[in-house]
């Protein structure tokens, strides 16, 4: 139950005053709500355990962490949230988590962000897309692994324009001689 001799105490600290609201209220803590949404984690969790829907007024926090953002938009907006999308374009692997996670499909205004990484580049075709994506091969091709894996996982065969990369790097040339030119 609760106890209010320590809830001045508990609603210090941004983490335990969600979990209180969350196990013990059972419902929304508005007296602490201040000090949770000083704090972008907690106010997630707070907006997904407690509110268990959007929290406009911690919304501002929330976008300081772009990894944050992704989760609060799949979890929480369960979609796309346009108001953030400029801070999860800064990061390309944030940016491919976006388009998977919330928008479950291509994101076009992210995609020369996205191909700027060749590991972001390569899931993204093969779990976004599902192809190929030649707009991000040129890049893709400039690294080893990524290069192995996106032939391997997207072209689902052999690479002749990326050989030359692949086989200057003995670990990805060892793996792209097993998985795709052996076909393991």
């Amino acid at each position: 139950g609760r106890w209010p001799e320590a809830e001045d105490v508990i609603k210090q600290d941004p983490y335990a005053a969600g979990d209180y609201a969350k196990d013990v209220i059972k419902g929304r803590w508005p007296e602490a709500e201040d000090v949770i949404k000083k704090n972008p984690l907690a106010a997630l969790q707070y907006a997904e355990d407690v509110i268990k829907g959007r929290w406009p007024e911690a919304e501002d926090v929330i976008k300081q962490d772009p990894f944050y953002v992704v989760r609060y938009a799949r979890e929480v907006i369960k979609g796309r949230w346009p108001e953030a999308e400029d801070v999860i374009k800064q990061d390309p692997k944030i940016a491919l988590r976006y388009a998977k996670d919330a928008i479950k499909g291509r994101w076009l205004e992210a995609e020369d962000v996205i191909k700027k990484n060749p590991e972001a580049a390569v899931d993204y075709a093969k779990d976004v897309i599902k192809g190929r994506w030649p707009e991000a091969e040129d890049v893709i091709k400039q690294d080893p692994y990524a290069a192995g894996d996106y032939a391997k996982d997207v072209i689902k065969g052999r690479w002749p324009e990326a050989e030359d990369v692949i086989k200057k790097n003995s670990y990805a040339a060892a793996e792209y001689e097993k998985e795709v030119i052996k076909g393991r």
